[in-house]
């Protein structure tokens, strides 16, 4: 009964948002526009499970840079609606149409002269009316077997508005240096902010052998070092390939391991990034290849710095 119940739910609310995609009209472009084209602020008011939907359609919006923030109904008709400026645009969030602290706030946006913009189940409702731009946000029935509990139109109206400041993010090119500007702190803001300079290895600290250093020395390097690793190079300071722990382990039962030189038991073609990338990047290369470090390369291929996974994860980014 459970399981059954909960897929349930979740059939009744996937079929709601595929439903909304036929409603992305005119209208929604027409709302965009108008939200991206705001000189003030967008004001998102709403009450009840309306009201919570809201402020996580405002905190999206704020998210990407665009100036929004909530505006509970009940205090709006108690003087918070002193907030609202002529150059503001005002999204009023109710199911039904009808709430009656939402019906209560719109005659005074209207006679501010602030454009409408009406999120709602209902079309033929006091605030489909009242908007200058419509959006329908209906479902055929909530996931709650009463047919009570907002379920599937809330969840509609969070798609809705998603589907809003997606559209807006494109029509603005907002990048990822863009984003991360408004999220500097936690791990999002270290994975779009921090990058791979900010984390390498250089200088004195590189595990680098020659190509004809001897096993035993560049043994000692790569534990000097403690990367699990050491760069092998040239007497022109090209790279030429790595030695890892693994190289050392599969070689370890060669009867004359210790005559051997570097370059003898390297890895060739090792993984490298650039300086400039992204942290985040640098993630990525390691996860899907399997490894622990990344050489950093300058425009020539020259070394510049080794990044290994134990300083990512120091970072928060693993």
């Amino acid at each position: 009964m459970i399981t059954s119940r909960a897929k349930e739910v979740l059939r009744i609310e996937a079929d709601s948002i595929m439903k909304l995609i036929d409603r992305i009209d005119t209208n929604f472009e027409k709302a965009v526009n108008l939200i991206d084209g705001c000189k003030g602020r967008l004001i998102v008011i709403g009450i009840g499970k309306s009201g919570i939907i809201g402020k996580k359609i405002a905190a999206t919006l704020t998210s990407i840079g665009l100036s929004s923030f909530f505006l509970h109904a009940a205090e709006g008709i108690h003087g918070d609606l002193g907030m609202v400026g002529s150059n503001d645009v005002v999204l009023a969030i109710s199911n039904s149409g009808e709430t009656d602290e939402v019906i209560r706030v719109l005659p005074i946006v209207k006679r501010f002269g602030v454009p409408l913009i009406g999120m709602t189940g209902n079309l033929n409702s006091t605030l489909s009316k009242i908007s200058d731009i419509t959006l329908d946000v209906s479902v055929e029935k909530e996931a709650c077997p009463m047919g009570v509990v907002p379920t599937a139109s809330t969840t509609v109206t969070l798609a809705m508005g998603d589907a809003i400041a997606m559209a807006i993010l494109d029509k603005r090119n907002i990048t990822e240096a863009d984003f991360a500007k408004y999220h500097p702190g936690g791990s999002l803001g270290k994975s779009l902010l921090l990058k791979v300079e900010d984390v390498m290895h250089s200088g004195n600290d590189l595990p680098v052998v020659y190509e004809n250093t001897s096993v035993p020395e560049t043994i000692m390097e790569i534990t000097g070092k403690k990367m699990g690793m050491t760069v092998v190079i040239n007497e022109k300071k090209e790279i030429l390939g790595i030695v890892t722990d693994g190289d050392l382990r599969r070689h370890f039962s060669d009867p004359g391991i210790n005559n051997l030189n570097a370059i003898d038991i390297m890895t060739v073609n090792p993984k490298i990034i650039s300086q400039d990338e992204l942290a985040a990047s640098a993630v990525k290369i390691m996860e899907t290849n399997k490894i622990t470090s990344l050489l950093i390369v300058t425009d020539d291929k020259r070394l510049k710095g080794v990044i290994h996974l134990h300083d990512l994860l120091q970072k928060g980014l693993f």
